[in-house]
């Protein structure tokens, strides 16, 4: 009995592997899936928020907080969640939530067409420009058209106070993957996928700029892992606000810096500092190189054992969610770890670090992604 008790629940568990591996694209409409979450963020729809999920590395599935909800004031929360069995623990029925799944198993883009645009909604924070646009529109082909922009909130004509009306408040969150922390440590090998896309795609080349053994001092922007001078100075021409940077070869930090009167240098040996290029395409050779006893810790996706660093490099380039790896050599001093090949990415896609409701305005997203549209704006 024992016995055919344990083949019973061998088989559930490897039917419960199957059914969270297929791809399950639909919603569940006043559904939750409480508990097991992983991090909260915010989304103006469901299906932004399964995006969201669909490029974190673990999750797996998610429940969004509608604009309907009445409980409380958490509107458009976008709860990411995972559990072992890479199924919701418990599902309850609940008025104002929508929750699905993880779109990883249906072999998604690598960044979602995002067109839809939303009337009484405000993306908070994250601007970096304004102008005046005739109406939404405009304002989202001039995020469009603006490298750095990835989504906007337009004013509309009735908005008070008036002296505001018409107001197109440009946006930015990163579109290129951050590893969230690198380090020292012997018999690890880490790197970034062939195809991992460092930023828009320019027909002119650009070498960029760097002053070996330099530092630039204050003015400090923001402060980045990186691996290397070359990753700093890519991550600084992503920035809008970045006008040089500083790479610390020691700690592995990257300090973007912002200040467009001056920029003033000191002699100072294990700094490499930089300008950042724009609207070019810089030499993207350095993400083919492999970073010996560097590890870039976290955001793992999985994991596999494999005899080497290269084939490691290889599986992360053909596996469309995996942006950079690390991997474990035979001199790794714990034998346990040792040939595993952890796959990794971050969140690259448009992201609000707040949604609210608010009267009169519209908000909506680049539309770099969504190649008609693009083809669309060209025609113009």
């Amino acid at each position: 009995m024992m016995r055919t008790y344990l083949i019973l629940f061998g088989l559930l568990s490897m039917c419960s592997l199957c059914f969270s591996s297929e791809c399950n694209a639909e919603f569940q409409e006043n559904e939750d899936f409480p508990g097991t979450d992983i991090q909260r963020l915010y989304s103006p729809d469901a299906e932004h928020c399964q995006h969201l999920c669909t490029q974190h590395p673990s999750c797996q599935f998610f429940t969004f907080v509608r604009p309907d909800w009445t409980r409380d004031d958490r509107h458009f929360y976008c709860y990411l969640k995972s559990t072992p069995s890479g199924v919701p623990n418990k599902r309850t029925p609940l008025l104002g939530v929508t929750s699905g799944f993880s779109l990883k198993p249906c072999n998604p883009v690598p960044q979602p067409c995002l067109s839809k645009v939303y009337q009484n909604v405000d993306f908070f924070g994250a601007d970096y420009k304004t102008l005046f646009t005739a109406d939404y529109e405009s304002c989202q082909r001039a995020c469009t058209q603006d490298p750095s922009c990835q989504f906007f909130t337009f004013v509309n004509d009735v908005f008070t106070p008036q002296t505001i009306r018409y107001k197109c408040h440009l946006k930015f969150s990163w579109s290129i993957p951050r590893t969230p922390i690198v380090e020292g440590k012997a018999g690890v090998v880490s790197g970034f996928s062939h195809k991992t896309r460092m930023g828009l795609n320019f027909d002119t080349a650009c070498q960029g700029k760097l002053f070996h053994n330099t530092a630039i001092p204050g003015n400090s922007l923001l402060a980045l892992p990186a691996s290397s001078a070359e990753h700093c100075q890519m991550l600084c021409s992503a920035h809008p606000s970045c006008t040089y940077f500083s790479f610390i070869r020691e700690s592995f930090t990257c300090n973007l810096k912002s200040n467009v009167n001056e920029m003033v240098t000191s002699a100072t040996a294990g700094v490499t500092s930089g300008l950042p290029e724009r609207l070019c395409q810089l030499d993207n050779s350095w993400v083919k190189v492999a970073q010996e006893d560097i590890d870039f810790r976290g955001s793992d996706i999985r994991f596999e054992l494999m005899d080497d660093a290269e084939t490691c490099q290889r599986n992360c380039s053909e596996d469309a969610n995996c942006q950079f790896y690390t991997y474990v050599n035979e001199g790794f001093h714990n034998p346990d770890y040792r040939r595993r090949c952890y796959l990794k990415r971050v969140i690259t896609m448009p992201s609000p670090p707040k949604v609210a409701k608010l009267a009169n305005v519209v908000s909506g997203f680049t539309l770099k992604s969504c190649q008609s549209a693009l083809d669309t704006l060209t025609a113009v």
